[in-house]
């Protein structure tokens, strides 16, 4: 193992299908108003996690929540986890303001997400 540690969930997404009406269940469970608010993506941040609503599951096609671990060197931690057996679902890409996001399934097909922060 490298010292690629994590720094723990600190984003989940969820796929809805009624943005509207998700935006309007997850502000009154999180007791705030969400910080980013649009068509294709809306985020709720609280108690130091970012909680995001993805319509029709976005591009990435999500069927149900996916954690992401933050992590300093998404790349290293990209190649622990498939030598460890993990199988990359999706490569680490830019998704705005230098952060990064990638996919992994582990051996029975769980989705876990990785984000790093440039």
């Amino acid at each position: 193992m490298t010292d690629s540690s994590t720094a723990g969930i600190l984003t989940v997404l969820h796929p809805v299908t009624d943005l509207a009406a998700a935006k309007a269940v997850y502000s009154a469970l999180l007791g705030v108003q969400p910080q980013a608010d649009g068509p294709y993506y809306v985020g709720f941040d609280v108690a130091g996690q970012h909680i995001g609503l993805v319509p029709g599951g976005g591009p990435q096609g999500m069927t149900s929540p996916v954690a992401y671990w933050h992590v300093p060197d998404i790349e290293a931690k990209l190649a622990e986890v498939t030598a460890a057996g993990g199988k990359v679902k999706e490569p680490a890409r830019d998704v705005g303001g230098g952060r990064l996001v990638a996919t992994f399934t582990d051996p029975d097909g769980n989705v876990l997400g990785l984000l790093q922060d440039q």
